[in-house]
């Protein structure tokens, strides 16, 4: 039996207070939110609403399932999560797996590996990021949002670090039995790295789905914009475009109202799927950020 000292146990009840404060204050602004896109007008505008709705009602979440624009944005980033999470995931895994291998089986890794670094430390800037898109043709398509980012530099390491956690008499007894590097690949490393690769996964999917601000830049028709980019020129304008039947509506809401339900509505994706990945998150995260 392990007993702790009347000190490690106040450090303990200290820490876990903390952390509590630290979470409930993470939660409040998504809890204002929330109220704010289910109160009435007046009670936004005149500033009263905290953590729970005054004047209850779904005119704003009325609104957003007749605007056209908003979900055509939101199947913008829907068709980028698919593209650019399988697309970070096949190259991430390509990219780590040799990297993961020694310098005799794979002379050329350490110069790569400068290669990587370089270009994780050093930003070229915005204008020759946007020249080189520009120059291959891909503005105002999905693919501008999708291919600059397609091999992320720090999952590659989180990835290459996991591998090289493997036990090596796993590697070695496979290729005593004739298995190839694909087949190491396919039936040793991938499956017994689900959590970093959920980890790596779900670093994808944040980053494509909270981006904005290559959509703003690369994108010169608005019909093209992701869902946060649209969000952001709305919360600049502070006026959504009307169009139909929805001036009467917009009479009974407010732009913040509106905005407050655009916003949690496009938090709900997320909201989803990290629950599904959190268990593998802490572990993916550990054992690939530690070793060398």
């Amino acid at each position: 039996m392990v007993f702790r000292s009347t000190t490690d146990r106040i450090v303990d009840y200290l820490i876990t207070t903390l952390l509590i404060l630290v979470g409930v204050t993470a939660l409040l602004p998504l809890v204002n939110t929330l109220a704010i896109s289910l109160s009435d007008k007046a009670a936004v505008s005149g500033g009263m609403v905290g953590l729970w709705p005054v004047g209850f009602n779904l005119d704003a979440y009325g609104f957003i399932l007749r605007d056209d624009k908003f979900w055509r944005a939101f199947g913008v980033s829907v068709l980028r999560v698919l593209l650019g999470g399988a697309l970070n995931f096949v190259l991430t895994v390509m990219t780590a797996f040799p990297l993961s291998r020694s310098t005799r089986a794979f002379p050329a890794r350490d110069l790569f590996m400068w290669l990587f670094v370089f270009g994780m430390i050093l930003n070229v800037g915005i204008v020759p990021w946007y020249l080189t898109v520009s120059g291959y043709g891909l503005l105002d398509s999905i693919w501008a949002l999708v291919l600059p980012g397609a091999v992320p530099i720090w999952s590659v390491i989180l990835l290459m670090n996991f591998f090289r956690s493997i036990p090596k008499e796993l590697d070695e007894a496979a290729r005593i039995d004739g298995a190839t590097p694909w087949q190491l690949l396919w039936s040793i490393y991938l499956p017994t790295s689900l959590p970093a690769l959920a980890t790596i996964t779900l670093f994808s999917i944040v980053g494509h789905w909270n981006s904005f601000f290559d959509g703003l830049i690369l994108m010169n028709n608005p019909d093209n914009y992701p869902l946060q980019t649209y969000i952001q020129q709305l919360v600049i304008a502070d006026r959504p475009a009307l169009h139909g039947g929805q001036a009467a509506l917009m009479a009974q809401i407010s732009n913040n109202t509106l905005n407050a339900a655009k916003l949690f509505v496009a938090m709900i994706p997320i909201l989803l799927i990290y629950p599904l990945l959190q268990r593998y998150f802490v572990r993916g995260i550990m054992l690939g950020a530690v070793k060398e």
